[in-house]
């Protein structure tokens, strides 16, 4: 089983373009000692790229922060690559995007390649392919990004490392469980990354909705990782759900964007939940977006409850005027919320 470790900008660079060789010392030294495969999530590409490219701050303009993330990730795959010889590994780099993950075949590819790099004993360094990336296509931050590894892994756990011990609440004090966590503490994030403990949070849940145990606590100091992973209670712990999903279902919940929305009557309500049926196109009330057959789309309840995800079996365009003897998502290509 694999273990996922996720490290924010604001812990691999100093704020000044410089790399927190000590920071990823440690983690390699972590991962050298750990028996099971490692992959890494790494942020700090942008980071780095600004003083390169002359940017004393972050920018706005996205053609900008493109640019940024080009030349900064060649100091960030080199520095991870330095850090993990020292102990004889290999590294491997990897630049996701969401597209990559939106499609089924895609998505496949990716832990095909993710699982033979691991087998071969090397340690994947992964990061979005910002120089990419746009705005409409893109995981928002390396916090989701992570989560969503460590769900196509199908990982035993995930690791989001930060500068601080873990979650606090509001009158500071460390939650070291998940289900104790109120949204309300949280601030924003660093003045280089996208993420804050908000979106930490987020993929926490996320990933542990999926069955994988994952661990927000503090990137700091020697043998972290190492502890974490050998059940040392550390940071804030959210424990993983009971129930698993199928790999596609899982992929579908988690991975493929939403393009559309479907609105369904009592009847079509209650056949897909509880009478394991699919959605005819005949219990559709309403069809919101612009959707092809094969795109994912939200279905929800007349009042507004959202029931589950499914993959459209026919376009935005046919299933309005809910045509009879058209299926709107076969039940094995949907799940329930």
């Amino acid at each position: 089983m694999t273990v996922v470790v996720k490290l924010g900008s604001s812990l691999v660079t100093d704020g000044a373009g410089r790399i927190r060789r000590s920071v990823l010392a440690a983690r390699a030294a972590d991962v050298a000692e750990i028996s099971e495969p490692v992959c890494i999530v790494s942020s700090g590409a942008i980071a780095l790229g600004l003083p390169l490219l002359g940017m004393a701050q972050r920018p706005r303009s996205t053609p900008q922060l493109q640019a940024a993330s080009a030349a900064g990730q060649v100091r960030l795959q080199l520095a991870w690559e330095a850090a993990f010889r020292k102990h004889g590994l290999r590294v491997a780099q990897i630049l996701l995007s969401a597209g990559d993950l939106a499609e089924r075949a895609t998505y496949l590819n990716v832990r095909n390649a993710l699982n033979a790099l691991l087998k071969l004993g090397a340690v994947p360094v992964v990061n979005e392919n910002d120089a990419t990336a746009t705005d409409e296509i893109t995981f928002g931050d390396n916090d989701a990004l992570a989560a969503q590894v460590a769900v196509l892994l199908g990982a035993r756990l995930l690791v989001l490392l930060t500068e601080v011990d873990g979650v606090y609440s509001a009158s500071a004090e460390l939650l070291t469980s998940g289900d104790a966590v109120d949204d309300a503490s949280f601030g924003p994030g660093s003045a280089l990354g996208r993420g804050g403990m908000a979106s930490k949070v987020t993929a926490a849940r996320l990933a542990a909705a999926a069955g994988i145990p994952t661990v927000i606590a503090s990137g700091r100091g020697p043998g972290v990782v190492r502890a974490i992973a050998a059940g040392e209670a550390r940071g804030t712990a959210f424990a993983a759900a009971s129930r698993q999903a199928s790999a596609f279902k899982l992929w579908l919940r988690h991975a493929k964007p939403t393009a559309g929305k479907l609105v369904l009557d009592d009847g079509a309500r209650d056949a897909i939940l509880t009478g394991g049926r699919s959605l005819l196109a005949v219990g559709v009330v309403a069809c919101e977006g612009e959707f092809d057959e094969g795109d994912a789309v939200e279905l929800v309840s007349a009042d507004g409850t959202v029931l589950g995800k499914g993959i459209a079996g026919a376009g935005a365009a046919e299933l309005r005027g809910r045509p009879r003897g058209v299926e709107a998502v076969h039940r094995d290509r949907l799940v329930l919320y």
